[in-house]
């Protein structure tokens, strides 16, 4: 599919975005774990999240989804049959590196594939570690890459981890396989990164230890317990909030409110560097939903100013940096990013990605080893003119890319044309409706090159 978007200067109302992928992603994992019954509401209906959700069919798990409703009949730690084939993880890093943990502890031998992006994902970051433990885990080629062969029957000894970068998905992944571990394991970060993971082990009813640092935490699990069913409300995902943030601050005429969207401290990045640009942002009715802080996120349209990023902040936004990246060159003056190497091995390496774009589009940018400095054009946008030229930009099949730069056409002086937006039903799938209603002007086609 392709965006053909013509610009527009309004984006304004009041929204319920895509549920969190992150939460969608550990309520089939753990629900799935469990004993009992899990009732999940408001799952998030993307393909990545149904990645997840199909591979614990076919490990045995009975599943039953009515639209965002999900019942899942947990197995217990030791239920999951081997799977009559490979587990196909679509687009989902965070379903193949998670996952990871959980079948290196299985009796059985497994295989996780992927499609042809995720294929080029690395893997070693989450087998090293594994290997400590004492997983057989085999990835592919020189580069680590998936399919990913993991061989069953191993016995699991707990480690003590010093990450080398902070990563949720790492950190989850050897918290999941230290479930089954002989002994305490114990993951030390070098900063804070999303603790979804730990909140659910708690919510499930297991004992997760949490030490604070001078940087990031210490978080430490004791195999051998159990995982108890709950119910849970997914709230809307501050990922997807992001886009709607990042556009109502550089609109013309700005001003949305996103509803129930979960405000978790290790995900609110990307609200702290944004109002440390200047954006006029604002929470109301906060709440707590599932174990974790919700709350209405209002925003208006805002005089931006370029910042150097603070490295503490950076795992806290490291998902919404695509489209931090477009406010940045809304600024005045520059914005520099730096310790951002983990947004090389996503979807795509989404700051060389995004520097095209924006070059593209007319924007002054610099890649740098972990980061990029932007120039941003906000002198002109104050004059009345247009930040972003229009122009093709290949989104290289990373949905976050391609939303990214729909965001861009509010300050474009002509159409955008984004090749390769398929990916985005990973994570939103009715985000080119929504934007639309709130002002844009998306015109979703087949793509023919």
């Amino acid at each position: 599919m392709k965006y053909h978007i013509t610009p527009s200067h309004t984006f304004m109302g009041t929204c319920h975005v895509a549920p969190d992928k992150s939460i969608s992603h550990r309520c089939i994992m753990f629900g799935s774990l469990a004993n009992g019954i899990t009732k999940v509401s408001n799952f998030l209906e993307g393909e990545d999240a149904l990645s997840t959700l199909q591979a614990f069919c076919d490990m045995g798990v009975k599943i039953e989804r009515n639209d965002d409703k999900v019942v899942i009949h947990g197995v217990g730690m030791n239920g999951l049959k081997a799977p009559s084939k490979p587990l196909d993880m679509g687009n989902s890093g965070t379903s193949m590196r998670l996952l990871s943990g959980i079948l290196s502890a299985q009796p059985f031998d497994s295989v996780m594939m992927g499609d042809v992006s995720l294929s080029k994902r690395p893997m070693e970051r989450v087998a090293k570690p594994l290997r400590q433990m004492g997983a057989v885990i085999q990835t592919t080629g020189t580069k680590g890459t998936p399919p990913i062969t993991i061989t069953g029957g191993q016995s699991l000894q707990a480690i003590d981890y010093v990450m080398p970068m902070a990563s949720a998905q790492v950190k989850s992944c050897l918290l999941l396989a230290g479930l089954w571990a002989d002994g305490t394991t114990s993951i030390i970060e070098p900063e804070v990164s999303r603790d979804h993971t730990e909140r659910m082990l708690r919510a499930f009813g297991y004992t997760v230890v949490v030490d604070k640092q001078p940087h990031g935490n210490k978080i430490s699990i004791t195999g051998g317990g159990q995982l108890t069913a709950c119910d849970i409300t997914v709230p809307a995902d501050i990922s997807s909030a992001a886009f709607f943030m990042v556009a109502a601050t550089i609109a013309n005429h700005g001003n949305i409110t996103i509803k129930q969207v979960g405000i978790n401290p290790t995900r609110t990045g990307v609200i702290d560097i944004l109002k440390l640009m200047g954006a006029d942002i604002c929470l109301a009715n906060e709440t707590m939903m599932g174990g974790e802080p919700v709350a209405d996120i209002m925003v208006k349209s805002s005089k931006l100013k370029g910042i150097n990023i603070p490295a503490h902040l950076v795992p806290l936004a490291i998902d919404e940096f695509p489209v931090l990246f477009v406010a940045a060159s809304c600024a005045t003056g520059k914005t520099i990013l730096r310790g951002a190497k983990e947004l090389r091995v996503k979807e795509s390496d989404r700051i060389a990605v995004m520097a095209d774009g924006l070059k593209t589009l007319g924007i002054d940018c610099t890649v740098l080893d972990d980061g990029i400095e932007i120039i941003g054009k906000g002198d002109e946008h104050q004059h009345g003119k247009r930040v972003f030229t229009g122009g093709k930009i290949d989104s290289h099949h990373d949905h976050r890319i391609a939303m990214s730069f729909t965001v861009a056409s509010l300050q474009a002086s002509d159409a955008i044309i984004i090749h390769g937006t398929e990916t985005v039903n990973t994570s939103f799938p009715n985000f080119a409706g929504l934007v639309n209603g709130a002002g844009l002007h998306v015109n979703v086609k087949n793509d023919v090159i």
